[in-house]
């Protein structure tokens, strides 16, 4: 880890340690106001000692907690560096861990300018890949005309595409991009982003970085074709509207748009925390596990009904009960959106498998089927994959057959 990063986990650790010491001061609080409250006024005495020895307490242990890590931290971004100066996500792990921040709290990360907030980029041997006309020739030296730009999901990073050695041994799993490279005359790109962030902010930086891209490609770009696996999907369509808006030139030449268990219409984990969050907000003594709950990302609470706009979460409250502010997005009229949906149970229809989905989204979601939203894609464009669930859509062959079979028509073989 770098001295930055250091310094910045201490200063994260500080205020998670500081801020859950302040979680059982409101709780014991509550407790003692109900207790006082039901003794009647000859309790008035007591309270005010009670209050004035509870509030020295919680105050010390607070400030110790948020103090603590952040002098370890001081200390070891002055040693540590010494020994390895290696950013964080130049290992597998660490590439996880900050993905798995960025999902929960990147927003946050990227409000305070914390060393973990990724940006949007392009990757390229475990680092950001400067868009420049040579580093991307150095990056890329066989490039064709075709691009195929894989977009993760909430809390993934670029090497989520990636399959484990245990996955490809057990059910023959492999890198997406790689087959398509030698299958099929596309380049495959992988990109990484802040998960934490809105899928409206999301997409417009995808649109940007797109447009970059395509300016210092070494070849003349001639078809794109976009793959988002979960809120990806969502950041890909949101990325697709948006240049289409400003008449980005790139976003022309996009002929596939290919969403994989993408919760179109929403994410009924998600759906649950909200509403959790919403009832325990109402009592005092649970009032802050509901700001806790309610501390996770704003790009989490945009898969509560698959935002892709800035108008569906502007001057709303993130945290109000249920409610679909949903603006419905248009398709490109010249690309061809598909979408794969996968259940738990080989059939669709199975009680557990209309349940659960694929443990994360379920199907009529990810094909955008709705009781009151209805995501058009075409009959022939969709395709369900029975017996697997939402993070085998990233490497599993039989997925990776439907997308091949999508994309071989425009293919030069």
């Amino acid at each position: 880890m770098r001295g930055e990063e250091i310094r910045d986990a201490g200063a994260l650790a500080g205020s998670v340690l500081g801020g859950g010491v302040g979680l059982v001061e409101e709780l014991h609080r509550a407790i003692a106001d109900r207790s006082f409250a039901a003794a009647g006024q000859g309790a008035h005495a007591n309270r005010e000692r009670h209050d004035r020895i509870a509030l020295a307490g919680y105050g010390t242990v607070a400030a110790l907690l948020r103090t603590a890590p952040r002098v370890l931290a001081a200390i070891g971004a002055v040693v540590i560096p010494k020994v390895d100066s290696q950013p964080l996500d130049a290992t597998l792990t660490g590439n996880a861990a900050l993905g798995a921040m960025n999902g929960l709290w990147g927003d946050r990360l990227a409000d305070a300018g914390n060393a973990f907030a990724v940006g949007m980029s392009v990757r390229h041997d475990r680092a950001d890949l400067v868009l420049t006309v040579d580093s991307v020739a150095a990056a890329f030296p066989h490039p064709t005309s075709r691009l195929a730009v894989f977009v993760h999901g909430l809390c993934e990073t670029d090497d989520s595409w990636r399959p484990s050695d245990r996955k490809r041994r057990s059910v023959g799993a492999f890198d997406f991009g790689e087959r398509l490279g030698t299958d099929t005359d596309y380049t495959p790109v992988y990109v990484r982003y802040n998960s934490g962030l809105h899928v409206s902010d999301n997409g417009a930086a995808l649109d940007r970085l797109l447009d970059e891209l395509s300016a210092v490609w070494p070849v003349a770009v001639t078809e794109v074709a976009l793959l988002g696996h979960s809120m990806g999907g969502l950041v890909v369509r949101s990325a697709c509207h948006q240049a289409d808006e400003r008449g980005a030139q790139w976003v022309r030449r996009v002929r596939h748009v290919v969403c994989l268990g993408t919760p179109h219409l929403g994410a009924p984990l998600e759906k649950g925390t909200n509403a959790l969050s919403w009832v325990l907000d109402r009592v005092p003594e649970t009032r802050g596990l509901a700001r806790v709950l309610n501390a996770r990302s704003v790009g989490v609470k945009d898969l509560r009904y698959g935002s892709l706009v800035e108008a569906d979460w502007e001057g709303v409250d993130l945290d109000e009960f249920l409610t679909d502010r949903c603006n419905e997005v248009p398709f490109l009229p010249y690309a061809g959106y598909y979408f794969v949906g996968v259940t738990v149970t080989q059939d669709r229809r199975h009680p557990v498998g209309m349940l659960v989905g694929d443990l994360l989204v379920q199907l009529p979601s990810a094909s955008g089927k709705g009781r009151r939203r209805e995501i058009p894609f075409d009959l022939d464009k969709g395709r369900h994959i029975g017996g697997l669930t939402h993070f085998d859509l990233l490497s599993h062959p039989d997925v990776y057959a439907q997308v091949e079979h999508w994309l071989a028509p425009t293919v030069a073989r």
